[in-house]
């Protein structure tokens, strides 16, 4: 499975390890070992931090409680107290070390780090939310799509999580709708159009 990162925020793009919240959801964090590739292809961490079961339930539960607080906002509802409570504590925790080498800049940390890195951008997403509106802070337009982004385009106008998974599909089916639709022949009255049939009669 592939991981993208199209949400302008770690919290987002984490909270977007869940597909499809409203039909059948999809999970891209299956085993500790995607937990630890996330981490990986996030840049939170250079090489994947040695995870476990317990660990991938704790960032499972921090994904979803960013999730409610995040749409909470969007929707002008109250934020959840347990799930304040989950982020500001992970938050509380010691981000990833880094450590600057000859070969380049170096990532490490445990669990906690990535939740603590979770939680931090989550924090500062919904602080700014609480500033400045959510107006920025939008859902796909794709009908199942449930992917949370921020919208950073000069116009303020994005639509899409990412025009490769949903715009581009979503184009395509209205295309293809339009294209059904004009090649249908109009009936007359209720009724297929008559055949010329007098070319094959001999007449």
């Amino acid at each position: 499975m592939n991981f993208v990162f199209v949400s302008g925020n770690l919290a987002l793009d984490f909270a977007g390890t869940l597909k499809w919240r409203r039909g059948e959801p999809e999970e891209l964090l299956v085993t500790p070992a995607d937990l630890g590739r996330w981490a990986v292809e996030a840049g939170v961490t250079t090489q994947q931090p040695s995870v476990g079961a317990g660990d991938l339930r704790r960032l499972r539960a921090l994904r979803e409680a960013v999730y409610r607080l995040v749409t909470s906002a969007m929707d002008g509802r109250p934020w959840p107290d347990d799930d304040l409570r989950l982020v500001n504590a992970e938050a509380e925790g010691a981000p990833p070390l880094m450590c600057l080498t000859p070969a380049g800049l170096v990532r490490s940390g445990d669990a906690g780090a990535l939740a603590a890195a979770v939680a931090r951008s989550a924090a500062e997403l919904l602080g700014e939310i609480c500033e400045n509106g959510g107006s920025r802070v939008r859902e796909c337009a794709r009908e199942d799509c449930t992917r949370v982004f921020v919208d950073r385009s000069r116009g303020g106008n994005r639509q899409w999580c990412g025009m490769k998974e949903c715009g581009n599909r979503v184009k395509v089916a209205n295309y293809r709708s339009r294209r059904t639709r004009t090649a249908q022949p109009e009936a007359v009255g209720g009724q297929a159009p008559a055949v010329n049939r007098s070319r094959t009669s001999g007449r």
